[in-house]
């Protein structure tokens, strides 16, 4: 494979759901902007995959393309893939969270369990700043606050940082 090959995006996340894929993609796609459907197949027949379910869709989530599809009870998600939406403002924080939170499970640190069993954080774009830029602040009371949450209020860690209580 050529390097050009490589960067046309031949290379690109596939989610295998159990079922309701479509509904996922829907869903996610409702929720970020730069976002869309680019193509959905269905199953003709009835095989490993029942007829009229999803055989592949491809979509963007904020320009970055994804496929997915509903691959029957085999398939599960763990925390060792998750999506990751980086939040300039509070209020992003705040509609994200209680978006993708519905219906299914709130973590810690800003991580959560959607009602598709997919996990995602939901963090404030400073936070990578915070986090690996000690000559700006602080960057271990950071984590001493975050680990203290559940959804992240934006405030929250920048105060520690920035050596403000």
């Amino acid at each position: 494979m050529t390097k050009a090959a490589i960067a046309t995006g031949l290379v690109r996340p596939c989610l295998t759901f159990q079922d309701r894929a479509e509904e996922a993609v829907e869903f996610y796609v409702s929720l970020f902007p730069n976002s869309r459907v680019v193509s959905a197949v269905r199953s003709e027949s009835d095989g490993p995959i029942a007829k009229g379910k999803l055989l592949n869709a491809t979509f963007e989530l904020d320009g970055r393309e994804f496929t997915a599809f509903d691959g029957g009870p085999s398939f599960t998600f763990t925390e060792g893939i998750s999506l990751v939406a980086t939040c300039r403002t509070q209020d992003e924080i705040d509609r994200l969270w209680a978006k993708l939170s519905e219906g299914g499970e709130p973590g810690p640190c800003g991580w959560l369990k959607d009602r598709f069993g997919v996990s995602g954080q939901i963090v404030p774009a400073a936070l990578g700043e915070m986090m690996s830029n000690p000559k700006c602040g602080d960057s271990a009371p950071v984590m001493d606050a975050l680990l203290k949450m559940g959804k992240l209020a934006r405030a929250s860690p920048e105060r520690p940082y920035s050596g403000r209580a």
